[in-house]
């Protein structure tokens, strides 16, 4: 019997086109465009990823306990809430250029970007290939939140902070939250990105009248 190249205990029944080994279904499963960059062209992935991608759609994180508490402090500290910001910057520029973009889409990448920070590191890419991220908006939202720095807006003070992975966390699941809240059931829908929009316009709107006024 040949054994699962990665649990070294189960019958392995798949063979894995990335690794160019066999693996279980079990290991499949669960490594699959997580610790393995699956090629587009594996059967496997293309059986499975819709599933999958239904499955984190329906699962709703509890707002309750320290999640609720973390909740509260991204909305009260502005720091957090600047955080939130760049999470959400790079989802209202992809909703604006792509019409067929959908919340549900949205939601993914921004489970994609949590995946990746929990995960403390990037995907394991095989020696001497290269390949684009399995979701490119998601990808988009994790370079943004390192990206991110708060500038203190105390007078004499430029220093500019970084954000510890827990923030980072803390701050995803807030938005993760909020763009299930308004997506409601209908994750094919575009309530949370319609509403992303509004809220950018309003920040460009106010930031040209700043300019405006202080000139």
């Amino acid at each position: 019997m040949v054994k699962c190249a990665k649990c070294r205990q189960r019958k392995a029944k798949r063979r894995c086109p990335a690794l160019r080994d066999d693996l279980c279904p079990a290991c499949c499963g669960r490594y699959r465009e997580k610790d393995i960059p699956c090629p587009p062209t594996c059967r496997f992935l293309a059986e499975h990823k819709p599933y999958q991608e239904e499955k984190a759609l329906r699962r709703r994180p509890e707002r309750t306990g320290r999640t609720a508490a973390k909740s509260k402090e991204v909305d009260t500290d502005e720091r957090l809430a600047w955080l939130g910001w760049h999470i959400e910057a790079p989802l209202s520029e992809i909703g604006e250029s792509r019409p067929e973009w959908t919340d549900g889409d949205a939601i993914l990448s921004l489970e994609y970007a949590r995946d990746k920070l929990a995960r403390g590191r990037v995907l394991l890419l095989l020696p001497g290939e290269e390949r684009r991220p399995s979701n490119a908006a998601g990808e988009a939202v994790f370079q943004s939140i390192e990206a991110c720095r708060f500038e203190k807006t105390v007078l004499l003070s430029s220093e500019a902070e970084g954000y510890t992975a827990e923030e980072k966390i803390a701050a995803l699941d807030r938005v993760v939250l909020a763009a299930r809240d308004l997506a409601r059931e209908n994750v094919r829908g575009r309530s949370y990105l319609e509403h992303l929009s509004r809220t950018f316009a309003r920040i460009s709107d106010a930031s040209r009248a700043s300019k405006l006024i202080t000139r």
